[in-house]
C-alpha cells in the first residue's frame, strides 16, 4: 500500500464517521490562526481546534507576511460575498513555537528578505531566531495595518515543542483601540 493509498483510506474513514453536512463558511469560534508548516506544530490539533471552528493560515515560521496579509485580505472577501459579517468580533491568533527551521534561514537574508518583503537591513528586527519576540512583531504588524477591522482581537501564543504546552506571550486586545469621544 502506498502513502496515498494510505491517506486516501483515511479519508474514507473521514467521510464516514467524522464529516460533517452543511457547516457554514464563517469559521463558529469567529477565530483565524496564523501558523507554522511545521508538522509538529498543527494548530488544529494542538489547540483542539473541531472541523468548522477556525480558518488556520500556514507558512513558514508562521509570520506575518505580505502573503499572509493577502490572504486575510481574500477571506475576508469570501466572507462578505457569503453574507458573513467579518467586521464583527473576529480573533486573529499568531501562534509560533520553540526551535523552529526558520531560525537556520538566518544565513540566506536574501530569501527572508523576499519573504518579508522587506530590505535586509530590516531581517533583525523580524527576531527570526526568537519565537517570543517574533510573536510580538507580528502582532504589532497586525495592530498598525489599518485595513484590517480595528475591532477585531489580536493575540500572540508560542507552542512549546518540547512540552506541548502554548504559552500566551500577548493577550487579546483590539487591533486598534475605539477613538475616545
Amino acid at each position: 500500500m502506498t502513502m496515498l493509498d494510505t491517506l486516501v483510506e483515511r479519508n474514507q474513514d473521514f467521510a464516514s464517521h467524522h464529516f460533517l453536512k452543511d457547516l457554514p463558511l464563517m469559521p463558529t469560534l469567529r477565530a483565524m490562526v496564523i501558523g507554522c508548516v511545521d508538522p509538529r506544530v498543527d494548530p488544529t490539533l494542538l489547540l483542539g481546534l473541531k472541523l468548522g471552528e477556525a480558518v488556520v493560515i500556514r507558512n513558514v515560521g508562521g509570520r506575518i507576511t505580505p502573503g499572509t496579509l493577502q490572504a486575510i485580505g481574500m477571506l475576508r472577501r469570501i466572507a462578505q460575498g457569503e453574507g458573513g459579517n467579518p467586521a464583527g468580533e473576529f480573533h486573529l491568533i499568531v501562534l509560533q513555537h520553540t526551535q523552529c527551521g526558520i531560525a537556520h534561514l538566518e544565513g540566506n537574508p536574501d530569501m527572508l528578505a523576499s519573504y518579508f518583503g522587506i530590505g535586509k537591513e530590516g531581517l533583525k528586527a523580524k527576531a527570526v531566531t526568537d519565537p517570543h519576540a517574533a510573536v510580538a512583531v507580528d502582532v504589532a504588524a497586525l495592530k498598525a495595518n489599518p485595513v484590517l477591522p480595528g475591532n477585531w482581537l489580536v493575540s500572540g501564543l508560542v507552542y512549546d515543542v518540547t512540552t506541548g504546552l502554548v504559552e500566551v506571550v500577548v493577550p487579546p486586545a483590539p487591533l486598534r483601540h475605539a477613538p475616545e469621544r
